[in-house]
C-alpha cells in the first residue's frame, strides 16, 4: 500500500476511534459531594468544626430525569443525603435532588454478625472501597462485610448484595425515615419473596419489591434515635426482612419499583422495566442511556482534567427535574386523584436556580423532556390559581417557556402557557408573584424599614425581586409578540425597564428603598458587601446584585456616567477583598464576587458591554479552573450545584456559548476550553465550534464563514449547522 494512503487510513481510523470513544468514562459522580472547610476557599473564617454547604450533589445510580435516584445516605436532613467527609452509611435511599428533601425509603443490607439493632445499624465505609459511574454505584459496608452494588431504570431500583460466606443475611428498611419526616407509612409482605407499602413525604410514594430469595417475615420494630446528624425525628420504627435461607451462597438481589399513584402501578413499573433482566444488563443499559445523552457534546483538545469536569458537570445537568408518570401513563394530579396523559409528567424545575442556563441546555439536548416539563407546568398552573408555577423566590417559568419556544420547541400549547404567564405578570394574587401590587403601582418593591438585619433573616428580597420581575416581564413580552398581543407586549416591555428604578447613582449599586410618608427613601443602613438571605437581596449582597438586566445590557451600562466608570466598578468587584462575613449561601469568592450562588453568575459578561471582552474571559477562565474541583479531594464546587445550575454554567462556558439572556434564542460567545466542540442538538442537527489560537482576547468571530455582528450568535444559525469559529488575538509577551 502507498505510504500516503497508509497514513490517511491510519488517521481516519484514529479519528473514528476518537469519535467512538466512550464519554461516560470521564464522568465522576463524586464531583460536588465534598465540602469546603478552609477560609481561603470559603471566603470567611467558619466556626470551629462547623460544616458549610457543599454542592449537595449525590453519587448514586440514576438515569436522566428519572423517578428513582438510588444513592447512599450518610446524613439525613442534608442536601442530597450524602456528604463525602462522613464515615457512616445509614441506608440507600431511592430519591434525591440536593435540596434537603426526598430520600425516600432507605434500605440497608445487614447480617446478624454485624449486630444491628433498631437503635444502631449504620455501617462504616471507606472511599477506597467505593466507586460510582453513570447508572452504577458500589460500596463495601465494613460492619456487615457486604459488597453493595446499585443500578436503576427510570422507575425502579436494582440492588445486588454480596455477603461473606456463612453470614446470616437480612434487609433493614428505614420505613419511617426520609428527609421529609414522614408521618405515615405502611410495610407488609406481599408474596413469598416480595414486600410492598408506601411512605409519605413529598407526596406519597408507593413501592413493590421482589427479592431473589424467599422471605420468612417482614416486621416493624421500634427504634430510638441513633444519632444521624440532623434527623430530629425521635423514636420511629424500622422494617426488618428476614429470609427463609439466611445463609445463601449467591448474591442477594432486590428489585423494587416505585409509583406516586399506587402499589399496583409500582408493581407494573417493576414488571415493565426489570422483569427477566439481570443486574449486568440493567447496568449496561444505564450506561448506554447516559452515553447517548452525553455524547451530544464531543470535544477535541483541552486537558484531561477539563474533559473530566466537562462531562461530570454535563452529567449533572440531567438529574433533575424528576419523572412522575408511570408506564401506564398515570401520574398524581394537582387537581387531586390520578390523571392520565399523552406526555411525561415531571416535578417543578428549580426555576430560580436553573432558568439561567440549565433548562435551556437540557432543552438543547432533550427537547422532548423540556416540552413535557412545560406541559407539566401548564397543568400545574391551571390547577393552582391560574399562575405559572414559581419556585422558592423567582417567577422564571416565563423565561423557560419563551426561551424554549423561540429555540424551536413547539409541541405544547403556547396560548395556555401565555395565559398563565400574563396573569403572573399583571394580576396580584395568591400563587402569583409576591408583592406584585407594589411592583405594578410604582415599578419597584419596598423593603422593610429596619436596621441591623442579621444575615439569615427572611424579609422581602425587594431589590432582587424588582430586577428579576423586570426580566420576566421581558420574557413574557416575547411570547406576547409571538401571539400578536401588541397591547400587552408594549405594557410588558415598559415594565421590563423597571430594573432602573432601584439603581442608586450616588453609589453605583442597586439599592433597596423603604416607604416613608408614601415616598421611597434609600435604605440608610447600607453595607454593599454584607450578604443577606433575603433583605434587599436574595442570598447575595449589593456587589453580587450588580449588572442584572440581561435584556438590556446597553441600558444597564448607561446608568453609569461612562463605560469607564462601569469598568472600574467591575474591576473592583473582582479584585477588592470581600468582607469576610460568614453566610452559608455565599462561599467561594473571587474578590467580592461570589461564585458559590447564582445571583451573580451573569456579571462577568458585563465586561463585553464596556468593550473589555478579554477581562470577562480572564474571570471566566479563573472560575472554571479554580472554582470547580476545589478542596483537598479536588471534588468540591465553590457552592451549591442547585439542581444543576452550577454545573450547566461550567458546561456552556467550557464549550464557548453562554445563555446570557436565556429568554432570547441566542448565546454570548466566549472562549472555549477546547480546540473543537461538536454539538448534536436533540433535533439531530449538529454544529461545530472551532477555536483558533490561544489567549483570552477574541480577535474575530464568524458564523457560517460570515463575520458575526456583535457578541451574540443566534440559535437558528447553530441549528442550521453553521460553524462558529472563534479566532483569538495573540497574547502579549
Amino acid at each position: 500500500m502507498h505510504k500516503s494512503l497508509i497514513i490517511s487510513v491510519s488517521c481516519l481510523l484514529v479519528s473514528l476511534s476518537a469519535m467512538a470513544e466512550s464519554v461516560t468514562q470521564y464522568v465522576n459522580p463524586f464531583v460536588g459531594t465534598t465540602t469546603l472547610w478552609t477560609p481561603e476557599d470559603l471566603g470567611f473564617v467558619p466556626k470551629p468544626g462547623e460544616r458549610q454547604w457543599g454542592a449537595e450533589a449525590f453519587p448514586g445510580a440514576a438515569l436522566p430525569n428519572a423517578m428513582v435516584q438510588l444513592t447512599p445516605v450518610t446524613m439525613y436532613r442534608s442536601g442530597s443525603g450524602y456528604q463525602y467527609e462522613d464515615s457512616l452509611i445509614y441506608g440507600f435511599a431511592h430519591t434525591s435532588k440536593g435540596h434537603w428533601n426526598l430520600l425516600h425509603l432507605p434500605i440497608l443490607p445487614v447480617t446478624d454478625e454485624g449486630n444491628p439493632t433498631p437503635q444502631s445499624y449504620a455501617s462504616p465505609y471507606r472511599h477506597d472501597n467505593e466507586e460510582a459511574h453513570p447508572g452504577y454505584y458500589r460500596v463495601q459496608l465494613d460492619r456487615y462485610n457486604v459488597n453493595v452494588e446499585l443500578t436503576t431504570t427510570l422507575r425502579c431500583g436494582y440492588h445486588r448484595y454480596t455477603f461473606r460466606k456463612g453470614d446470616h443475611r437480612g434487609v433493614l428498611i428505614d420505613i419511617s425515615r426520609s428527609n421529609s419526616m414522614p408521618r405515615r407509612w405502611e410495610l407488609k409482605q406481599a408474596g413469598k419473596n416480595s414486600f410492598e407499602g408506601f411512605q409519605d413525604g413529598e407526596g406519597r410514594i408507593y413501592f413493590y419489591a421482589e427479592l431473589s430469595e424467599d422471605i420468612e417475615s417482614v416486621t416493624e420494630e421500634p427504634a430510638g434515635e441513633q444519632g444521624a446528624r440532623g434527623r430530629g425525628q425521635g423514636s420511629r420504627p424500622v422494617g426488618l426482612v428476614k429470609l427463609k435461607k439466611p445463609k445463601g451462597s449467591k448474591p442477594l438481589e432486590l428489585k423494587i419499583g416505585f409509583s406516586f399513584v399506587s402499589i399496583e402501578n409500582a408493581k407494573e413499573n417493576l414488571k415493565a422495566e426489570l422483569e427477566g433482566k439481570s443486574f449486568e444488563t440493567v447496568r449496561s443499559d444505564a450506561d448506554k442511556t447516559w452515553e447517548n445523552i452525553l455524547s451530544h457534546i464531543q470535544v477535541e483538545g483541552g486537558t484531561l482534567a477539563e474533559k473530566q469536569m466537562l462531562y461530570s458537570t454535563f452529567y449533572k445537568t440531567f438529574l433533575f427535574p424528576h419523572l412522575r408518570t408511570d408506564v401506564n401513563g398515570e401520574y398524581p394530579s394537582d387537581r387531586g386523584g390520578v390523571a392520565k396523559g399523552d406526555f411525561n409528567y415531571y416535578t417543578n424545575p428549580s426555576f430560580w436556580d436553573t432558568y439561567r442556563n440549565k433548562l435551556i441546555l437540557l432543552g438543547m439536548v432533550t427537547p422532548d423532556v423540556a416540552r413535557d416539563i412545560i406541559r407539566s407546568c401548564i397543568e400545574r398552573g391551571e390547577a393552582h390559581g391560574g399562575y405559572m408555577p414559581t419556585f422558592f423566590h423567582g417567577d422564571h417559568a416565563s423565561t423557560f417557556v419563551a426561551g424554549s419556544w423561540l429555540r424551536g420547541i413547539r409541541d405544547f400549547d403556547l396560548k395556555r402557557a401565555y395565559a398563565l404567564m400574563l396573569k403572573s405578570a399583571t394580576v396580584p394574587g395568591r400563587g402569583g408573584r409576591p408583592y406584585l401590587d407594589e411592583y405594578l403601582e410604582r415599578g419597584w418593591i419596598s423593603e422593610k424599614d429596619t436596621v441591623n438585619v442579621p444575615t439569615g433573616d427572611e424579609y422581602k428580597g425587594a431589590v432582587t425581586k424588582t430586577l428579576e420581575f423586570a426580566y420576566d416581564d421581558y420574557a413574557t413580552a416575547l411570547v406576547a409578540r409571538e401571539l400578536g398581543d401588541k397591547e400587552n407586549e408594549q405594557l410588558l416591555l415598559r415594565h421590563s425597564q423597571n430594573y432602573r428604578t432601584l439603581f442608586d447613582p450616588s453609589t453605583g449599586f442597586w439599592r433597596g428603598k423603604v416607604l416613608r410618608d408614601g415616598k421611597g427613601v434609600w435604605i440608610e443602613d447600607f453595607r454593599p458587601n454584607y450578604p443577606y438571605y433575603q433583605y434587599q437581596y436574595r442570598e447575595a449582597d449589593a456587589w453580587n446584585s450588580l449588572f442584572f438586566a440581561p435584556h438590556d445590557p446597553s441600558g444597564m451600562v448607561s446608568l453609569y456616567p461612562s463605560k469607564e466608570a462601569a469598568e472600574r466598578k467591575l474591576d473592583s468587584l473582582f479584585t477588592v477583598k470581600n468582607g469576610g462575613y460568614p453566610a452559608f449561601n455565599c462561599t467561594g469568592y473571587l474578590g467580592l464576587y461570589c461564585h458559590g450562588n447564582q445571583p451573580g453568575h451573569s456579571i462577568p459578561y458585563a465586561y463585553y458591554f464596556v468593550d473589555r471582552q478579554e477581562k470577562a474571559q480572564h474571570v471566566l477562565n479563573t472560575l472554571m479552573h479554580k472554582y470547580y474541583g476545589m478542596g483537598k479531594e479536588g471534588l468540591a464546587y465553590a457552592g451549591m450545584d442547585d439542581a444543576g445550575e452550577m454545573s450547566s454554567w461550567y458546561v456552556l462556558n467550557a464549550i464557548g456559548i453562554y445563555t446570557y439572556s436565556p429568554a432570547d434564542p441566542e448565546y454570548i460567545v466566549t472562549v472555549p476550553l477546547f480546540d473543537k466542540v461538536h454539538f448534536t442538538l436533540g433535533s439531530g442537527k449538529s454544529f461545530d465550534i472551532i477555536k483558533e489560537g490561544k489567549g483570552e482576547k477574541i480577535k474575530s468571530v464568524t458564523i457560517g464563514g460570515v463575520p458575526l455582528q456583535g457578541w451574540f450568535v443566534k440559535h437558528k444559525d447553530l441549528a442550521e449547522g453553521k460553524e462558529l469559529r472563534i479566532t483569538l488575538a495573540p497574547s502579549l509577551p
